[in-house]
């Protein structure tokens, strides 16, 4: 953990995955870092530091912003929510299962992002078109050519939750 200069610490406080949450930080740390580094979740993703491929995206009062460039700040009082906020109650999300049952998943380093921005479209649209899935995930970079079968997912993940 890094020595923070008391000087500069803020107590930044905002709704994680469903609960309160008080981190004290540097004003202007990001909140990708202070999500893996000082709240142990590990599930958005370092990629290119940009946010310009998707990797770290969180849903930020519903709306998917990538992690990697926001300061904590600009999250304070607002409602966050990582893939470990995903899951529902009672078993995975719809989503996820449709990933799952459709092998829509190769090395995994995207994925997060992707389920991410996919549950923020179908949270605002829940019967999308391929064309509205394909612009929804437009920030999401993926190499692994998996791109099919993730349409065919979000479509299996939005008939189920019809």
């Amino acid at each position: 953990m890094i020595e923070r200069d008391p000087g500069t610490a803020e107590a930044i406080s905002f709704v994680l995955n469903g609960g309160g949450c008080s981190v004290t930080v540097e004003r202007d740390a990001l909140l990708l870092y202070v999500l893996r580094n000082d709240l142990g979740l590990k599930g958005s993703r370092f990629g290119c530091g940009m946010g310009l491929c998707g990797a770290c995206m969180v849903l930020v009062d519903g709306r998917p912003m990538p992690s990697c460039d926001l300061p904590l700040y600009a999250v304070a009082g607002k409602r966050v929510t990582t893939i470990e906020g995903m899951q529902a109650a009672d078993g995975l999300h719809p989503l996820q299962q449709a990933f799952i049952d459709e092998g829509a998943g190769q090395c995994g380093y995207c994925l997060s992002g992707i389920l991410i921005s996919a549950m923020a479209l179908l949270e605002r649209n829940p019967d999308p078109s391929d064309a509205d899935i394909r612009t929804a995930l437009e920030p999401n970079i993926c190499r692994c050519g998996a791109h099919a079968r993730v349409i065919r997912a979000i479509r299996r993940a939005a008939g189920a939750a019809s």
